[in-house]
């Protein structure tokens, strides 16, 4: 059976929001970005979240919208919900298990040296999201991966490279996977 939630997890950079907005568009579904629902609550930005309140009070906020979404009655067999989840939210247990239970689970990876690219090219990255810890981003970015890796597959239902392809085909791909089970094998 067809699930009615796509959830898109990976790494900043993997292309989560972009290629769910095209899932979204078209399978005729609804798209939301949970970062972007938790700063309209919070009427703050990502990073003034970190800065004002700290990691800790995001993590919650992220975990009560993410029942909040989970608990939406929306999405058909047809027309899902997609749902564009931060890099971070797999860090908690019940986060995992909320994905597990109300949705198809799909990890967006990408190469290290492809996401500090991609980072860096996007102007509105160092305004919204903090930096996590005080490396390199290159450091960073191979240190957060080593950590939250694991914890990705877990979650997973499907992993999809999204280096070297379009966002288009990467959506494609996702949609093709959700509406055949099949898992392609990378």
């Amino acid at each position: 059976m067809t699930s009615h939630r796509i959830y898109l997890i990976g790494y900043r950079g993997t292309g989560k929001t972009t290629v769910g907005k095209m899932i979204a568009e078209q399978t005729g579904g609804t798209f939301v970005d949970l970062d972007a629902e938790i700063e309209r609550i919070s009427n703050q930005t990502i990073q003034e979240i970190f800065r004002d309140s700290g990691e800790a009070v995001f993590r919650d906020r992220e975990t009560e919208c993410l029942t909040t979404v989970a608990a939406d009655q929306v999405g058909t067999a047809d027309a899902p919900q997609v749902v564009s989840l931060g890099g971070g939210v797999i860090l908690r247990p019940q986060n995992r298990v909320v994905i597990e239970e109300t949705g198809w689970c799909v990890c967006l990876t990408a190469a290290a040296k492809t996401l500090v690219d991609r980072i860096s090219q996007d102007r509105t990255t160092s305004d919204k999201r903090p930096a996590l810890t005080d490396l390199s981003p290159e450091q960073e970015v191979a240190h957060l991966l080593s950590e939250r890796d694991p914890l990705y597959r877990e979650a997973a239902d499907v992993l999809i490279s999204t280096d070297g392809k379009t966002p288009q085909a990467v959506a494609e791909e996702i949609i093709h996977c959700w509406q055949s089970g099949d898992d392609p094998a990378n």
